[in-house]
């Protein structure tokens, strides 16, 4: 069977999964693990093409966590570095401890119960950040909390694993890890000169082209995550790094919802791959003891970062939606673990208990993060004994603006100075790089992007905005423009732009409340100003004159 032949039958095997996950209200992800399970070796067997499934998950894995890293500019990391590496390093600390006490507890050895402990500290950055991204949540304070405290797990398990490799293979293990420690401070120096002196001036030569700008961004992402893992610091910081080092761009918007695509089809992809290596050879053994452990992973992690940001200050519900995010274990714990059994120091019934809780927690996690508003509601009362009584409101708010104007060239040029001699608070949106250049020199709010692309619109936020103008003359991105302002923002003014009287009406009827028809504005403004003036030869003068400095203000 061909590759193409067998990775269609397990995109189809997926949907419908999908379907029934559905249809029963349950995780996509879930949909996506099941689906692994039932295309590996345990099931049909058809998952042969390792190789390209693997290259196919990672895209995904880049995409996912490069699109995070977009988000994570630097005042956001100072923000919440502190309270992610304490939290972070302290969450690792408390349930490796707890774990190996209760691996004790279960009849596990002392080696044994440390080495799972070790390995079940970890949680998935790349189950958390899809599913934050699926709620919308990245951009919320508890959020890029979540995420720091992620990242600065992913850093200790690379650790980890580099010395667990070293001790097991006989290598030195202080040389390993000072290795690694060289390795990152380069890295860091190297791409810290590239975000700060080269990026800023070539990203506007990519940006002149809506393919350009895609393609570079593939390649910049998917290049720097590549020499990571080359250089063994992990594709996942690689990516993460890829993200942040555009962070400040104008253009971010603009590269996150391109990335969108690339993201959504294959990530599915690593969760299906995910499944199909999952091993529950030997797991009737360890029911008991697979139950114990997600019990403890469900809530006794969520327990550890709800009292460590108590105590730093944080409120309840900042500190109850992060600590959801660490309930599962991740392909970290995994791995840690295979290598333990192919060393010979753990046997290999323990990888088929990981195995469980893995598809235990998971699944828990995942329910639980997608369920976390209704949760909250139901137990924040008893959630006042993890909030002090002076507490870190979340400053982390939603850009928002009363006008969004599409379109800054000609028209929008006109409008843009009447609302600014107004004092509205505006965003404008544009897709020419010098337009955003020039606005940002101006200090007036700006987001580069392509008002025709479905995810770049749902970044805005109509629902804030009072006036919505377009001044694009495109009728299908007006149409969608129209659709999404009305779905959010129903009592909104929308004023759009329009070729012809027909394109009009259409506009009219879909609702919006006022059309400019550009070809017939300079006709009817000339019959104003003579039904204004008449034909007095000194009047005219004066509108020519006045009209000429217009024109050079505008060159």
């Amino acid at each position: 069977m061909s590759s193409f032949i067998e990775i269609s039958i397990i995109l189809a095997i997926a949907t419908g999964v999908s379907v029934i996950m559905q249809a029963v209200r349950l995780p996509l992800i879930l949909g996506h693990l099941v689906t692994g399970i039932f295309v590996g070796p345990l099931v049909l067997n058809i998952a042969k093409s390792e190789d390209t499934l693997t290259v196919f998950s990672k895209l995904g894995i880049t995409a996912l966590l490069f699109i995070v890293g977009l988000g994570l500019n630097p005042q956001v990391i100072r923000d919440v570095g502190k309270v992610s590496i304490l939290v972070g390093l302290g969450q690792v600390v408390f349930t490796a401890i707890i774990g190996w006490l209760i691996g004790i507890l279960v009849g596990l050895t002392t080696i044994h119960s440390f080495l799972i402990a070790i390995a079940f500290t970890f949680s998935s950055t790349i189950i958390v950040t899809k599913l934050l991204s699926d709620r919308g949540d990245t951009g919320k304070l508890y959020g890029k909390i979540a995420i720091g405290c992620l990242l600065v797990q992913d850093l200790v398990a690379t650790i980890i694993l580099i010395m667990a490799n070293a001790f097991w293979g006989g290598q030195d293990i202080g040389q390993a890890t000072f290795t690694l420690f060289i390795r990152g401070s380069i890295a860091s120096g190297i791409l810290y000169g590239i975000a700060r002196w080269l990026l800023p001036r070539i990203t506007p030569l990519f940006a002149t082209s809506q393919e350009f700008l895609f393609l570079f961004t593939i390649g910049w992402g998917v290049g720097l995550a590549a020499i990571f893992q080359e250089v063994g610091l992990g594709l996942e910081i690689g990516a993460l790094a890829a993200g942040i080092t555009l962070a400040a761009s104008p253009y971010h918007f603009e590269i996150s919802s391109k990335m969108k695509l690339v993201r959504d089809f294959f990530i599915v992809l690593f969760f299906i791959l995910l499944g199909s290596h999952l091993d529950f050879v030997g797991v009737e053994k360890h029911v008991m003891t697979a139950m114990v452990f997600s019990a403890f992973i469900l809530i006794g992690n969520p327990l550890i970062i709800m009292i460590i940001m108590g105590l730093m200050g944080y409120t309840k519900k900042t500190g109850f939606y992060a600590g959801l995010t660490v309930a599962q274990i991740s392909e970290f714990s995994l791995l840690l673990i295979l290598l333990g059994v192919q060393s010979g120091r753990i046997p290999a019934d323990l990888l088929a208990l990981s195995t469980l809780v893995a598809m235990i927690t998971i699944a828990g996690s995942t329910i639980l993060i997608l369920n976390a508003d209704a949760l909250y509601e139901f137990m924040q009362d008893k959630l006042v004994i993890f909030e002090r009584k002076k507490t870190k409101k979340d400053r982390v708010q939603k850009l928002h603006a009363d006008t969004i104007l599409f379109g800054c060239h000609r028209v929008g040029r006109d409008i843009l100075r009447t609302l600014t001699k107004k004092k509205k608070k505006i965003i404008v949106v544009d897709f020419d790089p010098k337009v955003i250049d020039d606005l940002t020199r101006a200090r007036i709010p700006c987001r580069y992007g392509d008002a025709a692309d479905n995810e770049f619109l749902d970044e805005l936020y109509f629902s804030k905005a009072s006036l919505i103008i377009s001044t694009i003359p495109d009728m299908d991105t007006n149409l969608l423009i129209l659709a999404k302002a009305k779905k959010e923002n129903p009592k909104a003014n929308i004023l759009l732009t329009a070729q012809s009287i027909p394109d009009a009406n259409i506009l009219y009827e879909q609702g919006a409340s006022y059309v400019i028809l550009p070809h017939f504005l300079g006709g009817n403004q000339a019959a104003l100003m003579l039904e204004r003036i008449g034909i007095d030869q000194k009047k005219i003068a004066l509108e020519r004159k006045q009209h000429q400095e217009h024109l050079a203000s505008r060159m």
